[in-house]
């Protein structure tokens, strides 16, 4: 296999910077299989979705225990973890990687309360106007499993929730067929200061979080990434709970010159492309030479990889290289693009940041690599994907809270603005609403 380069950017749009249509991801002959033999029927994603979602709002638990069991193998006789697994968790997981997630706890926490808002009330002639800051009462937090534990996008999404003041959090992970979450997860969980713990994945666990059962109270939000069942699960249930939107599969576009380092752009590009093999890693650089010698360092690194084959698919789905004119030019293509990650690994990277309109994460220089923003530098690293970064925003403080306006008007303010009031209203034609302003002149 060999790296793409691409030197045209009408081609660069056309294939590597090309954003497909939202549309439902084709199932594998082995899920269509599988859908066959749990539903009696060749179901779409969404069918299958809207059925495991009915089923629980009518069954609760018992639904919940059945798809677990019938899905991902895990005959689960308690679906909540227990304190004495996390207990146990807790003493298993190695001490260094503990005072990791502290030190990750801290850093993320002390980020994000700088962004707290106050409420605030304002006084003058016509009384009282103001924002009553209110934190959402309970949250539910996806937390992936499958190939790999993801400690630390429970951390991600949790300590913002904490920091908002949110009273519950409660995670839904998939267990192994074992009937176990591993260990390092319900480790973050505990240090995380997390309420409860669904032993559940997939779409029965949106259900259990969005209508409520025997063991899981309805929240008011649901927040994280997962696969396909997941997202369509979310949803669907958009409406009767609230999200954070619809995650798909990670991307990194890194913009760098002819100073960065080969070895460096590659590692980075290879760092997010083992995520998955949908993944999108793209690199634009004004520097052909540069461009060369990071597809050799790619090639060369490869090898070194555990999940390599991961990361490879992901160049040949997804990824590649554009050798553009210069940055201005790369910055453009990047906006259009509007990258969850967006790498600066140029000269003088603080001189591209006002030209910056759309990204998830903005990464500044060789230092700040992306895998630091992964894990200990501060600011969550669930972020918007699929060209989202347009209109949307990082997992932050704000997903947590609520606005309640506050009005105190007095007698002066009807005097003064009911004729205005009853203007409008009757432009509308609403006579009740202009009758309720006049009765108080």
């Amino acid at each position: 296999m060999s790296i793409r380069i691409v030197a045209d950017i009408a081609e660069a749009e056309r294939t590597i910077l090309a954003r497909q249509p939202p549309e439902e991801e084709p199932l594998s002959p082995r899920m269509r299989e599988g859908i066959q033999q749990l539903f009696g029927a060749d179901l779409s994603a969404a069918e299958v979705v809207r059925q495991i979602l009915a089923d629980v709002q009518r069954e609760g638990d018992g639904a919940v225990r059945r798809y677990t069991a019938a899905i991902d193998g895990a005959v689960l006789d308690d679906l909540l973890v227990s304190e004495a697994e996390l207990d146990a968790a807790l003493a298993a997981v190695d001490p260094a990687v503990l005072a990791a997630m502290r030190l990750t706890v801290e850093r993320v926490e002390a980020f994000h309360r700088r962004q707290l808002r106050q409420s605030w009330v304002n006084f003058d002639q016509y009384g009282t106007l103001g924002q009553l800051i209110r934190p959402l009462a309970r949250v539910g937090l996806y937390v992936p499993g499958g190939t790999a534990a993801y400690p630390s996008s429970l951390l991600m999404s949790a300590i913002p929730a904490r920091v908002a003041g949110v009273s519950e959090i409660i995670v839904a992970t998939p267990p192994g067929r074992d009937g176990t979450v591993p260990a390092v997860t319900l480790a973050a969980a505990r240090v995380a200061g997390v309420t409860r713990i669904l032993k559940a994945g997939g779409a029965q666990a949106i259900g259990a979080l969005a209508y409520g059962t025997a063991t899981i109270p309805r929240v008011d939000k649901i927040l994280g990434p997962g696969n396909i069942f997941v997202a369509l699960a979310k949803e669907q249930v958009f409406g009767l709970v609230a999200i954070d939107g619809l995650q798909g599969p990670t991307e990194t576009l890194l913009i760098a010159d002819d100073s960065a380092s080969a070895e460096l752009v590659a590692a980075d590009l290879l760092a997010q492309a083992e995520h998955d093999p949908m993944a999108s890693p793209i690199l634009l650089t004004s520097s052909p030479a540069l461009a060369e010698q990071v597809a050799d360092q790619l090639m060369e690194q490869l090898p070194t990889l555990s999940r390599q084959a991961i990361a490879l698919a992901a160049f040949e789905n997804n990824g590649g290289i554009v050798v553009v004119p210069d940055l201005a030019q790369a910055v453009a293509l990047a906006n259009a693009y509007a990258p969850e990650h967006l790498c600066l690994l140029v000269r003088d990277p603080w001189a591209l940041v006002p030209l910056v309109q759309n990204a998830g994460g903005i990464f500044l220089g060789e230092a700040s690599a992306e895998v630091m923003g992964d894990y200990v530098a501060g600011p969550s690293h669930t972020m918007p994907t699929s060209g989202t970064a347009r209109f949307s925003s990082p997992i932050n403080v704000e997903e947590f809270l609520k606005i309640i306006s506050l009005f105190g008007l007095n007698q002066q303010a009807v005097q003064d603005l009911g004729p205005s009031a009853v203007a409008l209203a009757e432009a509308e034609g609403l006579t009740a609403h202009a009758a309720a302003v006049r009765r108080r002149l």
